[in-house]
């Protein structure tokens, strides 16, 4: 009986040691994350953490739901319906502006290239962002470009309130162009590209591409961000969900079938080869800013985020400017030296 009852204080105390090792969240952390959208082969990293174990070996328990748009994500975890999201930085620095206390933080960007477009067919009329003017423009209500057209309208010196916009569900977007039924449509430019050949158009043929990047809009885009609340109450199991995806970003960027395995374990009915695709495209596109040369995949630029901060302030004529910790809290990110400089 004294064997057995030292054997159990032996095992607790080992237990209880290594829930105190350094780096490491304790024991079975419930993570609530929400994504940017519907499963897509473009968050093929976050499965790919998930079905390795590696979030788990993080002691992290992560629960991975689909959003409804990068834009939306944001106040589902300010409501405290979720501890995490991936999403539109630009729509987490409005939030922090108006409401600070709530307002969640970005903790690792991915989305670093600006990709926002105002996408036409391809014999349209509309050449530039002047040209919109007079014409009907489509987005869904959360689509970040849509909400930042504004923005990049003073920039291109276009009257806004002569373009008329018309919301849609985001899976119309692109059959509304195709039958002429908008004349352009606000999104990502991978997302319509790809919605594009889904429903069989030919993007390369069918579409052009008006980019808010050769208006001046240097942006970021979406990043991976934790409530306030969570942050505080549980920073190793943060650090260790980086940690996590640092390597399963990496290993899916040498190894996309890896990647599209978990995503079509989650939605078998997606095209396998057209949402491979994307990821590969995502990748090679909008995360490969020239600044993770110096400062890391993962990381922001100070400079560039604060002159981020001023045009979302601007462009919603915001009194309050967060500062850029509010917005982007890069402590919890892996060594330099394990994160990508380039993919």
């Amino acid at each position: 009986m004294k064997i057995a009852r030292s054997c159990s204080a032996l095992l607790f105390a080992l237990v209880a040691s290594v829930s105190l090792l350094p780096g490491v969240a304790s024991a079975q952390t419930k993570i609530k994350m929400v994504l940017n959208w519907k499963y897509e082969g473009a968050q093929a990293w976050f499965f790919y953490a998930q079905d390795k174990g590696y979030f788990k070996a993080e002691g992290l328990d992560v629960q991975i739901d689909q959003g409804e748009g990068s834009a939306a994500s944001i106040p589902k975890v300010a409501s405290g319906a979720y501890n995490a999201g991936f999403g539109d930085i630009n729509a987490l620095i409005d939030l922090a502006a108006k409401q600070p206390a709530v307002a969640p933080v970005g903790v690792y960007m991915i989305y670093n290239v600006t990709p926002f477009v105002v996408a036409v067919k391809s014999g349209s009329p509309i050449k530039t962002l002047k040209d919109l003017e007079g014409k009907n423009i489509g987005g869904p209500a959360n689509d970040a470009a849509l909400k930042l057209f504004p923005l990049v309208a003073k920039a291109a010196k276009v009257d806004a309130s002569k373009v008329s916009i018309t919301n849609m569900a985001a899976n119309l977007r692109e059959p509304m162009l195709m039958r002429d039924q908008v004349d352009g449509a606000f999104g990502y430019a991978l997302t319509v590209e790809f919605a594009a050949k889904a429903i069989g158009m030919n993007p390369d043929k069918d579409l052009r591409f008006i980019n808010y990047a050769d208006y001046g809009i240097d942006s970021y885009s979406n990043a991976v961000f934790f409530s306030q609340s969570f942050i505080k109450e549980n920073p190793k199991a943060v650090q260790g969900f980086l940690r996590a995806l640092n390597r399963a970003i990496t290993e899916v960027v040498a190894n996309p079938d890896a990647g599209m395995d978990s995503v079509m374990k989650r939605e078998p009915l997606l095209k396998r080869d057209i949402e491979k695709e994307k990821l590969i495209a995502t990748f090679k596109t909008q995360m490969s800013h020239p600044e993770i040369a110096k400062i890391g995949f993962g990381d922001v630029d100070e400079e560039r985020l604060k002159r981020n901060i001023a045009a979302v302030v601007e462009l919603g004529n915001l009194s309050r400017p967060p500062a850029p910790v509010e917005v982007f809290n890069r402590s919890f990110l892996p060594p330099r030296a394990e994160r990508a400089t380039a993919f």
